[in-house]
Parts: C-alpha cells; structure tokens; sequence
C-alpha cells in the first residue's frame, strides 16, 4: 500500500515540488485539551486523532508533508504503543532527553524550525505555546507559508498577532477535523460556522 505522503494531493500552489514540514508539540496539545477543554485528563477517544491532521496538511497547501512528533522521553520511557501507533500512521516520532530543567520539546522544536529556515519548505505548526515565536518571525519574514494548527481561542496572543505578517491559524476542531466527537469549548464562533444542531 503506498504512503499517503508519497505524493500531493493537488498541484502545489508556487508551481515547484516543496515540502510541507508538520511539527507537532504533543504536550502542549494534549495539556491545552485536558487543562482548558475537558478540565479533566482525555480519554484516547477524546484526543486528536493524528491521520486526520497529517490529511490536512497535505491538503492545505497541496504539497508533500513530513510529520514530526515531538515527544519528552527525559525520564528514560517511551510510550511504545503510541510510538508504534504514530509511526504506521506516517509519522517520525522524536523523543528527546533533558539533562536539566529545559523545555526539552520546545528547544527540539526551536532547533528543527531554524533548521527548515534553512530549506525550501513551508511549515504547519501544532501547539499554542510563544515560545516559537522567533522562529515563526523568520520564515514568515523568508516569505514562507507558515500555520499554526490550535484551539484558537488558547492561542498565544503574540503567536495571533503575526496573521497581520501572514502566519494561517487553522482550529484543530473546526478546521482540520481532528475529533470524532464535538468537544464542550466556550468560544466565539464566526457567523458563517455557526451549526444550531450541535447546541439542540
């Protein structure tokens, strides 16, 4: 069976074959989930379901996508199984290892963003943390498509602030699909999404 990464899905839209780099700050998406969603730890039902995500990537911009889930492994685990489920879905997991106190996974993502500055690539985004926000300045500065896949509302406001620079902010929920079931936010909702159904 051939990978769904193999080829893009439409003509990618500068005319040239470009590559669509997917980083995935998984603490962050499941702390925002459980801390500002759910206010309780997800079920596995209840989080993201990554095959929908890495779809939308490749569809957004018509282009090859190469998805990287960044993971904290500083206390010597891995989670095998979720491993094992991340990489028959296409993705290339990254465990990192503090020595220290760091933000090992934000540091991971830091490096690996000014690294694709270095490339002709575009990049998407999943996490809501500003931490990011100097990398994300310079490819948006380098006339790179850069998003940011999030729950909108729990978006750093510095981070939403760069959309007037270009930055594409995409709702995990309502944009990329990424739930099975609607999810209980509180959120200001644009008039042309609204669905009566989902609140009767």
């Amino acid at each position: 069976m051939a990978s769904p990464f193999s080829e893009p899905t439409t003509v990618p839209a500068r005319g040239t074959a470009r590559t669509t780099y997917l980083l995935v700050d998984g603490e962050n998406i499941d702390a925002t989930l459980g801390m500002n969603v759910l206010n309780r730890r997800p079920n596995p039902e209840e989080r993201p379901r990554w095959d929908r995500i890495t779809g939308f990537a490749q569809r957004v911009w018509g282009q090859d996508v190469v998805p990287l889930f960044f993971l904290n492994a500083t206390n010597g685990q891995m989670p095998m199984s979720f491993v094992q489920a991340l990489l028959a879905m296409g993705y290339r997991p990254i465990p990192l290892a503090a020595s220290g106190d760091e933000k090992v996974v934000d540091v991971g993502i830091q490096r690996t963003l000014e690294a694709i500055a270095d490339r002709d690539a575009d990049v998407l985004l999943a996490s809501h943390d500003g931490d990011f926000l100097p990398q994300i300045e310079r490819l948006l500065d380098e006339d790179r498509r850069v998003g940011l896949l999030a729950f909108r509302e729990f978006v750093n406001m510095q981070l939403a602030g760069l959309t007037t620079s270009g930055l594409e902010i995409f709702d995990l929920e309502g944009d990329v699909d990424a739930f099975t079931s609607p999810l209980p936010r509180v959120r200001i909702i644009p008039i042309d999404e609204f669905d009566p159904l989902r609140f009767l």
